[in-house]
């Protein structure tokens, strides 16, 4: 039985409010041998109380602390660093996962016989008082470098990639989406593909301040990503249109579920 140690990278930054979902549904996995790496980036509210709290009561979570606010890429690439797993996943301090994740992505690659580089997976979504959205971002089987350019199906907090790629593929740039960058880079650099599993096994927040709760700025961000990547001036606007699109229907849907759930108030 394939049975590999998964490290778990779990960034934090005044994440109080959060931290004890996310930190259960990754001890709560059917999957069990797995790590937890916490990686506090010099929270300023109980944070750090909290994590020590639970890494008492379940000896997998390793702990550790910046010696100063370092942003989220640096802070997971120093998850990495201390991680000792053969694969690497990513949760979100405020994002959450079904028990069953980490199971069902070790058991694609268990029954399709094969080792990809990088598994993600369907997402649903929630907002900051935990209510769900009754919308589901479905994604393909697999996705190559050219289709990854029109939208980023590829959630952060639903990877499970293989550490001697991301290792040699650090996390950069926290002014655009850094997890873009490197999804698009990996993909690039090895000429392969990522596999997907369309089931909802990440519970992503939707936050007002978080990068992707702003849409202007996430737009920008996108911008930023294809200048990072070597995208010439008129390559970025032709992703740009495809990334228009996409988002503007992916949030409508939401928005509209939003609007359905709250008698028509507006955000």
């Amino acid at each position: 039985m394939y049975n590999p140690l998964i490290s778990v990278i779990m960034p934090a930054y005044n994440a109080e409010k959060y931290i004890e979902e996310s930190i259960k549904s990754v001890i709560n996995q059917t999957y069990t041998n797995i790590e937890l790496i916490i990686v506090n980036d010099c929270s300023k509210d109980k944070t750090q109380e909290i994590i020590d709290k639970w890494s008492k009561e379940d000896s997998r979570i390793k702990k550790y602390i910046n010696e100063k606010n370092s942003g989220v890429a640096y802070t997971r690439n120093y998850g990495i660093q201390k991680s000792t797993g053969e694969w690497i996943a990513f949760l979100d301090s405020d994002d959450l996962w079904t028990k069953d994740k980490l199971q069902k992505q070790i058991e694609l690659i268990v029954n399709n016989n094969m080792e990809p580089a990088i598994i993600y997976t369907a997402s649903q979504f929630i907002d900051e008082n935990g209510e769900k959205y009754n919308y589901i971002m479905n994604v393909p089987k697999n996705i190559e470098y050219k289709e990854l350019l029109k939208q980023n199906v590829i959630s952060c907090s639903s990877v499970l990639v293989k550490k001697e790629i991301i290792e040699n593929t650090k996390m950069e740039n926290d002014k655009a989406h850094e997890d873009f960058i490197t999804w698009l880079k990996i993909l690039k650099d090895y000429n392969i593909c990522a596999y997907g599993i369309d089931e909802p096994l990440l519970i992503y927040r939707i936050s007002r301040n978080s990068k992707s709760g702003n849409k202007f700025k996430a737009a920008k961000m996108t911008y930023m990503v294809y200048k990072h990547v070597g995208l010439n001036f008129f390559a970025r606007i032709y992703y740009m249109c495809f990334y228009t699109i996409k988002s503007l229907k992916k949030y409508k849907k939401i928005y509209n579920n939003w609007c359905y759930r709250n008698k028509g108030e507006v955000i």
